[in-house]
């Protein structure tokens, strides 16, 4: 995988309904690739996945101080080059965050948040707690940075490494760790998200969320462990839009691990979602 220093074109297969794939904090477009594939695969759909604006080969910020509004302001505009006025927007953790974002600005068809962030307000406790970890985690940070792919030479770096991705170690392959330091690595968000996120509210809007939402809770999410962070969605999302599944043994960027069961929580909710679609859309007889 290239370093940051220029973009790089997003994952863009197959044709069909249009689906946008929002990737987590700190990585890239990568995290999609087996799940975008299978989903192109199906002759039903077709996948946009680019990387945000301030992470590595997504475009630059432009900012200092990067917020989900800087980032939804990207894929907006993404999107209006692809011609798309709507799209199935999933996102994981900050991909969930810019993914409810973008249905406020009235681009999606429906939302899947897996493991979305966001759910606190100015002042929830479960804010600061997140922001923390990521402050805890600098040190890694500092020895990627320092090291590169040889840190995982060091003793304990896989389990240190995959704890707030995976449920085990064996759940992200070598392949894909060194992608994941690289993204790591290269990714100026880092400390830009997590200064303006100390001010930010979460979601406040969710309430009005006017599309199809699905909540994907991962049973072993270390990072924003059910139900401190999903009790915001499962409150505030109106009832009768909204559906939640529990993915059991899986951790907190599920595509990694479980790319196969992920595609399926997919395009099992984009079935229900096409199907009422049509149905509201036929004529009465």
């Amino acid at each position: 995988m290239g370093s940051n220093e220029g973009t790089r074109p997003p994952i863009h297969l197959g044709s069909g309904e249009p689906i946008l794939l929002l990737h987590p904090f700190l990585m890239s477009q990568a995290v999609w690739e087996d799940v975008a594939r299978q989903l192109a695969d199906t002759g039903r759909y077709e996948v946009f996945a680019p990387t945000m604006a301030g992470h590595n080969g997504g475009p630059k910020a432009g900012t200092w101080f990067l917020s989900s509004e800087v980032l939804a302001d990207h894929v907006e505009r993404q999107m209006d080059e692809l011609g798309w006025k709507t799209a199935h927007i999933v996102g994981n953790s900050l991909g969930g965050w810019v993914a409810f974002e973008l249905e406020r600005r009235g681009r999606a068809r429906s939302v899947t948040g897996i493991a979305p962030a966001g759910g606190w307000t100015r002042w929830t406790p479960a804010k600061f707690e997140v922001i923390a970890k990521f402050i805890l985690g600098i040190p890694l940070l500092l020895l990627v940075w320092a090291f590169g792919p040889r840190v995982m030479r060091l003793p304990f770096s896989p389990q240190l490494a995959t704890y707030a991705i995976s449920a085990k170690p064996e759940g992200v392959s070598e392949r894909q760790m060194s992608g994941i330091l690289d993204d790591v690595a290269h990714c100026p968000a880092y400390f830009q998200l997590l200064v303006k996120s100390l001010l930010l509210p979460g979601l406040r809007e969710v309430a009005e969320n006017a599309v199809p939402a699905h909540l994907v809770i991962c049973e072993k999410d270390r990072v924003l462990p059910a139900p401190r962070f999903s009790r915001h969605f499962t409150n505030h999302l109106p009832k009768d839009t909204h559906q939640v599944t529990r993915l059991d043994g899986v951790g907190h960027i599920p595509m990694f691990e479980a790319p196969e069961r992920i595609t399926r929580v997919i395009t099992g909710f984009l079935d229900e979602c096409i199907a009422a679609e049509s149905g509201r859309e036929k004529p009465a007889g």
